[in-house]
């Protein structure tokens, strides 16, 4: 960058031409450097309004009205709407999850996963503080240890650390300025016209912008009085009112600063200011100097997280004697001011957040019974005012022995309790590992389905044997045979259990929601016991490290989980009785996982070999369809071959029956076959209609049905059926399976041993021929590229295959 007035330099081969800042260093030059940012971070000081006059302030106020007149429950709503929702599809239905608990402004680093339900309680008890005018609750997030409660809390102080650094965010406080006595003349120690600016309306000569050798005397207010607390309470309430009208009714004010007033120290200061100038309230304000500040857990500003301790969270301590009194205006002098300090005076107008509060014994938390309910507590011998959410977390078991006491029907009333259970989908758990274990944390290769075995065995052990009399008699039998394992796929995937018939699949899936809910009644719900999330991230950490696997392996890391099966003494859940249907059995778990690690291993090397196309599925199943409901309308059909009109082909739907396991009357079965599409049609038009009304404006009429044909899922309508055209495919070319695995076990084992050199003769004494070698090459390619295998736990993974599923 080029100074305007620098003179013009001329050049040649051997003459450089350097150029020059506007403060005359050489561009690029530490210099140069430090200049441009001095610039940059004095344009933004003035940009964001770090200082102004009362006056400016209250102009700002006038302007955006809703904005700088709102109390900290409106900020915390303003907070979550700020960064929006979204819709998730869940096998339970559509659920709302809050974008700010993904930390857009953090690139997601260190987000909340899952806990849609827990984010719309606080957001439901959080609008309702708003619509009372007034926090009256403490919101207690309880379960057990590891289920993201802390995160939860996390996640929204980082969020108000963004949102106050931006215009829409802005909060403000105010401290009081004294300017030097050399600039006094008369008065009581004040200059008429002190060299000032920035005043602002209706305020002459602010003490806001003065320099720090024109200042004698500044005092902070560490409580963070909102400003407009200044003002005379009925003058405030006509602005607020006034506020109110512009959104017509749209804006709740606060209590605290409809009816609030000034804390101890700030209201001794105005009024002694009041009175040496014999009421003139312009000239009081002359010493405000209003100031932006940003919310901060680092510095505890507006956030603060308290952790299990004997004291009370505030204290007062007199200043006057630790200042020199030359320093302050006579009218100041004779009064006793006190600093407040603690983590209610840091947290005012922000979030406090409580961590393991039932920790503390009872006699050091009866303080918050007053200050949640009227926002007040005492210290020293004055009461401090404050406007803040208190949110705090507990473990189960403090909580239950909470309630024993009799002061808990006193709490009870000022708590909102939210339950925080452990997650019981293990494909949200095993997103938590992903971002965990990452290669450059744990410094190897980590392979496909680590995360996941850990997760769905986690999920598992957390399972709660369902209660069938709770259910109608229809549904008793089927709820009756799910197995923990049933449970897990059904809450994450929506996988109708094996050997259900197609009306207690149907029966099942519509009665997902009321299976995950049915414990919530009880003490002992689901997702309060089993493994936390915590220890089985260290249980994959443990595993990075096992030396008789070149990756973090999804059997290394079942080796772990075995291991930790046996310490029985030291985890409560291993502690639990096995129930029948298989819960609580935490050593068969493993062999279950490993059992669909092998599943999904399989299912992935026959894709990679060119062997899965789906559109195949679907087409031998979409003919026989086609077939049957001609049969059943005893219609012909035109051959796709010949153009022809032709008879149902029999001899295909018996050869497709036998294969999908049909037992009953060919007649009873196929007609039975057409009704269920017809129903699943049915249920897919109502869905399509209901999604589309709940996009339809207030007033707008309904659209009466969807536009476009009806496309049949079979593989979603039929699953089982689709299964078994899987099994029955594979098992007419296990052979050729089998051949390309154990050359493809061949060709990595001696491309290890030669360096990389790709395959030449066996170990095992075998070889094998050029096209094998191009279709194994093929195969590897694709399991590299698409699943993410490495040749080291590609060679483990089929190892495993060819000794379990092809021996």
């Amino acid at each position: 960058m080029e100074h305007p007035s620098s003179p013009t330099q001329s050049s040649s081969p051997s003459t450089k031409v350097t150029s020059v800042t506007s403060t005359g260093a050489a561009e690029g030059s530490p210099t140069a450097f430090l200049a441009e940012l001095g610039e940059e971070i004095q344009h933004a000081f003035s940009k964001n309004r770090r200082v102004m006059s009362f006056g400016e302030f209250y102009a700002l106020c006038k302007q955006h009205p809703q904005r700088h007149a709102r109390g900290v429950a409106q900020y915390v709503k303003d907070v979550f709407d700020h960064y929006g929702t979204e819709d998730i599809v869940t096998p339970r239905g559509t659920q709302v999850r809050f974008k700010l608990f993904d930390c857009p402004f953090a690139g997601s680093r260190d987000r909340l996963i899952g806990q849609e339900e827990v984010q719309g309680r606080v957001y439901r008890a959080i609008s309702n503080f708003v619509r009372d005018g007034r926090i009256s609750k403490l919101i207690l997030m309880h379960g057990p240890n590891g289920s993201a409660k802390s995160t939860f809390a996390s996640c929204l102080m980082r969020a108000m650390e963004h949102y106050s650094t931006l215009e829409q965010g802005a909060l403000y406080r105010f401290n009081w300025i004294f300017p030097a006595q050399r600039l006094t003349r008369g008065g009581i120690g004040f200059s008429a016209s002190p060299q000032a600016h920035g005043s602002g309306p209706g305020i002459s000569d602010s003490y806001a912008y003065l320099d720090d050798d024109q200042i004698d005397a500044k005092i902070a207010d560490e409580i963070h009085d909102h400003p407009l607390l200044l003002m005379p309470t009925p003058r405030r309430q006509k602005m607020i009112d006034e506020a109110v009208a512009k959104t017509g009714g749209g804006f709740v004010p606060c209590e605290y600063l409809y009816q609030g007033d000034l804390s101890p120290r700030n209201k001794e200061i105005f009024e002694a200011l009041l009175v040496s100038y014999k009421g003139d309230f312009l000239k009081v304000l002359r010493h405000v100097q209003v100031e932006r500040f940003y919310v901060s857990r680092r510095y505890r500003h507006g956030v603060v997280t308290v952790e299990p301790q004997m004291s009370v969270d505030a204290s007062a301590q007199q200043i006057t004697s630790d200042r020199s009194l030359a320093a302050l205006p006579a009218a100041l002098q004779s009064l006793s001011m006190f600093s407040y300090s603690g983590e209610l005076v840091d947290g005012n107008r922000g979030v406090i957040e409580y961590s393991d509060l039932l920790k503390r014994p009872l006699e050091a938390y009866k303080y918050l019974l007053g200050t949640v309910e009227h926002g007040r507590v005492p210290v020293h011998t004055q009461i401090l005012y404050l406007d803040e959410i208190f949110i705090s977390s507990s473990n189960e078991l403090h909580l239950n022995a909470f309630k024993e006491i009799p002061e808990f029907q006193s709490f009870k009333g000022r708590m909102e309790l939210v339950r925080v259970p452990y997650l019981l989908d293990f494909t949200q758990e095993q997103r938590i590992y992903d971002e965990q274990v990452r290669p450059a944390a744990v410094g190897k290769h980590v392979a496909p389905h680590a995360s996941m075995v850990a997760a769905l065995w986690g999920v598992l052990t957390r399972m709660r044997k369902p209660l069938i009399e709770r259910y109608d008699k229809s549904l008793q039998e089927a709820v009756g045979k799910l197995t923990p394992l049933d449970k897990a796929f059904l809450y994450a995937q929506r996988r109708p259990p094996a050997g259900f018939t197609r009306e207690q699949t149907k029966d099942i899936l519509g009665a997902i929601d009321q299976i995950w809910g049915e414990s919530d009644p009880y003490p002992i719900y689901e997702g309060r016991t089993g493994i936390s999330p915590r220890e089985l991230q260290t249980l994959l950490l443990n595993a990075a490290q096992n030396p008789h696997w070149r990756c973090l392996s999804p059997f290394g890391v079942l080796e772990e989980i075995e291991e930790l099966t046996k310490a029985v003494t030291v985890h409560e859940f291993l502690k639990q009785e096995p129930l029948p249907g298989g819960y609580h059995e935490n050593k068969k778990f493993v062999v279950q996982v490993r059992e669909e690690l092998l599943s999904v291993i399989d299912e992935e090397v026959r894709t990679a070999m060119g062997l899965v196309d789906e559109s195949q599925y679907t087409g031998v199943f979409s003919r026989y369809v086609n077939h049957v409901s001609h049969w059943i309308k005893k219609e012909k059909l035109v051959s796709p071959h010949t153009g022809s009109l032709e008879e149902p082909d029999e001899k295909m739907m018996s050869e497709i029956e036998k294969t999908i396991g049909v037992t009953a009357k060919r007649e009873d079965h196929r007609k039975d076959l057409i009704r269920h599409i017809a129903a699943w049609s049915i249920d897919q038009v109502h869905g399509q209609v209901q999604g589309q009304a709940e996009k339809t404006q207030p007033g707008q009429a309904a659209p009466g049905k969807p536009k476009g044909l009806m496309h049949l899922d079979y593989a979603a309508i039929f699953p089982q059926h689709f299964q078994l055209l899987r099994e029955s495919y594979f098992a007419e070319r296990k052979k050729i399976l089998k051949k390309t695995n154990e050359d493809l076990l061949v060709y990595l084992t001696d491309e290890e041993e030669q360096g990389g050199k790709g395959a030449g003769p066996s170990s095992m004494g075998q070889s094998i021929d050029k096209e094998s070698v191009e279709r194994v090459r093929s195969t590897l390619s694709t399991l590299i590229e698409r699943y993410h295998y490495c040749k080291y736990c590609a060679r483990d993974a089929i190892s495993f295959l060819l000794r379990k599923r092809y021996a």
